[in-house]
């Protein structure tokens, strides 16, 4: 089927918008490979020091005529989505020799964990964590000692990071490999149910904890649809994967015959062979309108209406909210997937998973199939589900219907015909809405609103009592420049539990919401944001809000001789303290949101 007219006028805008700082990308990515320092043209002393941590590979290492793969990994075990990569890079050492390759430890790259951050002062790094993980990904690949890399990473801000570095060496082929979801919990429902009785102060903390537990049990990702499985789905998408590798438990059979064979396809794309991949060729223009076209189908996470267009501007490419916009509306909702339905990933994954959305997303003609992959020169083997038959590694076709249509349905008979966000604009700026999950009657509030410096100054006015009534909460100074732009996950439950005591109620801030934003309409990534003079910071206590997806309206009703005469609201004094203070560089360079909220893509001038 020939691709939809909407999405092909969205692909060339984003193609035409980024035709000059594409070509010089990909000019500064060719000189890389024809011209820049590789390991022929290394000084002796300084490959024996490369060399000079490895014994078993360093007879393999000497001749440099085959491929040396980097691994850059995200590896800790305080996440317990990155935990399973313990053992990886010597099992990937041995799968590389069978390959006729070889394999070392790049560098590693940091990865907080946003789940035990959210709601406390570590949130303000999580954002520029991603940054951070870009510059330690560049520095891993810098010794130019390797042809090929292997990047190892799933959440939030670290398969954004792990691709914004790579991309700056675009010259070698890459494959990112995942370890997979953790085993099913107790239900989604039963935890959001759980986390609102103790909001309300009906449920012990020892309940909440136990709970929590309960939830999040073991090693792998966390189980709900929020920006790490949103990640992974994108990355399929993208064909950076080996296909179907996204949702594999860790521990099984089908997860370690994946990262073999992702191992062992790089050498077969390096540009020794005929087959050369380079990673700077597959996330083209197409590859990212892909990405951004499966995380609407799926009601993915409003984290990458940040993190995708950075990505983006490493490889050249532009893409902005506007696009995202015009892609919702022409991409049906195909997934419900909690916090947009009650199952998990591994519900999710059972249904038909992401290899199921593309294959309905290309049938609908809603996707470029023509695309640059690490396997191939088309989507098509990102159709077929990976399975071991008689102790091989084969893909198969899907059925032709859903494994559970309660969570996933094909292209002919869709959840909604549109996809999960809108933009908003008005007097107040620029932001995004997730509305996937929000009862369409919800779709417009306008109310009296409450205006907030902080999370927690609206979580004690919750325990007082204050907010029960319809009410727009505003919470700003959350952007890039006042605090890093934390999540303000904690605001879920208290925002939840005023909706189902039946009142209209929304959230407007310069912060994040994170992917688990779910029931409750808010309007996030607010540009320009309230430091450095963004309108919200002009909003007093009872100013009445107007937030509306059905329209793409976000405003203030106020008079405008009087909204015109305002002045803006005095920034809190930045916090200290837990690190904050190191990052003051980050935040001072920050861009807005929609630009990708980043200092060194500014600085860059990307």
């Amino acid at each position: 089927m020939s691709i939809h007219p909407e999405i092909a006028a969205v692909t060339d805008r984003v193609i035409e918008r980024s035709r000059e700082s594409r070509a010089a990308y990909l000019d500064l990515m060719r000189r890389q490979r024809e011209t820049g320092i590789g390991r022929p043209r290394l000084g002796c002393a300084n490959l024996a020091h490369a060399y000079a941590g490895t014994d078993e590979q360093r007879d393999a290492l000497k001749p440099a005529t085959a491929m040396n793969i980097g691994i850059v990994t995200a590896y800790n075990d305080m996440l317990s989505a990155h935990a399973p990569y313990y053992r990886y890079p010597e099992q990937m050492k041995v799968w590389a020799l069978e390959a006729g390759a070889t394999a070392q430890v790049a560098g590693g790259v940091p990865a907080m964990c946003d789940g035990v951050t959210q709601g406390y002062a570590g949130m303000e790094l999580s954002l520029f964590s991603r940054d951070t993980i870009a510059l330690s990904t560049a520095v891993a690949l810098s010794h130019n000692t390797f042809e090929g890399a292997a990047l190892l990473g799933i959440c939030d801000k670290i398969v954004p990071g792990l691709l914004m570095g790579a991309l700056r060496f675009g010259h070698l082929p890459m494959v990112l490999i995942p370890g997979g979801p953790m085993r099913t919990g107790i239900p989604n429902k039963e935890k959001a149910r759980v986390r609102e009785l103790y909001a309300e102060g009906k449920a012990s903390r020892e309940e909440l904890l136990d709970s929590e537990i309960a939830a999040y049990h073991g090693k792998g990702t966390c189980t709900f649809y929020g920006t790490a499985n949103s990640n992974q789905m994108m990355v399929e998408a993208m064909g950076l994967h080996m296909p179907g590798a996204a949702f594999a438990n860790p521990g099984t059979k089908l997860r370690q015959e994946l990262t073999r064979a992702a191992v062992q396809r790089l050498p077969q794309i390096g540009w020794k062979g005929d087959d050369y991949r380079p990673i700077g060729e597959v996330i083209d223009e197409r590859a990212i309108v892909n990405a951004a076209i499966v995380l609407l189908a799926t009601g993915g996470s409003t984290n990458h209406l940040i993190h995708l267009p950075a990505i983006a501007r490493c490889a050249g490419i532009r893409i902005d909210w506007d696009d995202f916009d015009r892609l919702s509306r022409a991409v049906p909702l195909l997934a419900r997937v909690y916090p947009n339905g009650s199952a998990d990933v591994n519900g999710f994954e059972d249904a038909g998973g992401p290899t199921f959305v593309i294959r309905e997303l290309l049938k609908g003609g809603i996707l470029h199939r023509d695309t640059v992959t690490v396997v191939g020169d088309s989507l098509d083997a990102y159709t077929r589900r990976p399975v071991i038959a008689d102790d091989m590694l084969v893909w198969q076709d899907h059925d032709a219907s859903s494994g559970d249509d309660t969570i996933l349905r094909t292209i002919d008979a869709p959840f909604s015909p549109e996809g999960g966000f809108r933009i908003l604009s008005g007097n107040l700026g620029r932001a995004c809405i997730k509305v996937s999950a929000v009862e369409r009657d919800r779709w417009t509030i306008e109310a009296p609103c409450r205006v907030f410096n902080d999370q927690q100054s609206v979580q004690d006015a919750f325990k007082a009592g204050e907010l029960d009534r319809d009410v727009v909460v505003v919470v700003r100074f959350q952007g890039p420049r006042a605090n890093g732009m934390p999540e303000l996950h904690k605001l879920t439950p208290p925002l939840g539990v005023l909706q189902n005591r039946g009142f209209r109620v929304a959230l407007v801030t310069d912060g994040r919401m994170s992917g688990a934003s779910g029931k409750v309409p808010a309007a996030i990534h607010l540009s320009p944001e309230a430091l450095g003079g963004g309108p919200i910071g002009k909003l007093r206590d009872g100013d009445v809000v107007r937030v509306c997806a059905e329209r793409g309206e976000l405003s203030a009703r106020v008079d405008a001789a009087e909204w015109d005469a305002r002045e803006q609201a005095a920034p809190p004094p930045p916090e200290m303290g837990v690190g904050r203070e190191l990052f003051a560089m980050m935040r001072a360079g920050a861009s807005e949101a929609e630009a990708g909220g980043s200092a060194m893509l500014a600085a860059a001038g990307f």
